[in-house]
């Protein structure tokens, strides 16, 4: 139910005879345990999972879906010191990354007219502006992640976005680099 509004940013409901379109354009932002006690991979408490028990819980949400979720993170548990710690590493305020965030969305609007969550793919190509070792490094993590054409396209959006937060005219082997880490990296 959640494929096709993420995908086309609208829906259809069709009900005996009767067909509806309805505008359905949002951002998603979900959350998910590691596992189902919540502490796989959690260096301070066990796991009373079995291995097929968190394929089990995995398995639950689809591929296809999860294809088009452009951002997956893994969270680490912070102590509080480490909180701070990261507080006093990284001073920005909201109000600097919603500046920041302001800045590049207005980039996008100014260079193709839409945000580059919309573009598809002729669109992403012509306003992509990659330095020419961007692809081919894409298309070489494209072949060791066995990223589907969806997904590939998903990161180059990502990619642009970053460039666009840096306040960069091309995307380059950084941003790419980093939009890499945001389909399945750990923080």
């Amino acid at each position: 139910m959640l494929r096709e509004p993420l995908e086309n940013g609208h829906i259809t409901i069709s009900r005996a005879a009767m067909k509806s379109d309805f505008p359905a354009r949002f951002q998603l932002i979900a959350a998910m345990n590691p596992c189902p006690c919540g502490y796989h991979g959690d260096p301070e408490r066990a796991c009373n999972d079995t291995p097929d028990q968190i394929a089990r819980y995995r398995q639950k949400i689809s591929g296809p879906l999860l294809d088009r979720i452009d951002i997956h993170l893994t969270v680490a548990r912070l102590t509080p010191a480490q909180l701070r710690e990261q507080q006093q590493a990284h001073p920005e305020t909201s109000a600097d990354l919603r500046a920041q965030s302001t800045a590049a969305r207005r980039i996008q609007l100014e260079r193709q007219g839409r945000p580059n969550a919309a573009l598809n793919g002729s669109l992403l190509e012509r306003h992509l502006h990659a330095e020419a070792d961007v692809l081919p490094l894409l298309d070489r993590a494209a072949e060791r992640m066995h990223l589907s054409m969806r997904s590939y396209q998903r990161i180059l959006k990502v990619a642009r976005s970053i460039a666009d937060l840096a306040a960069s005219p091309t995307v380059n082997r950084q941003h790419l680099a980093e939009a890499l880490q945001y389909r399945g990296g750990s923080v």
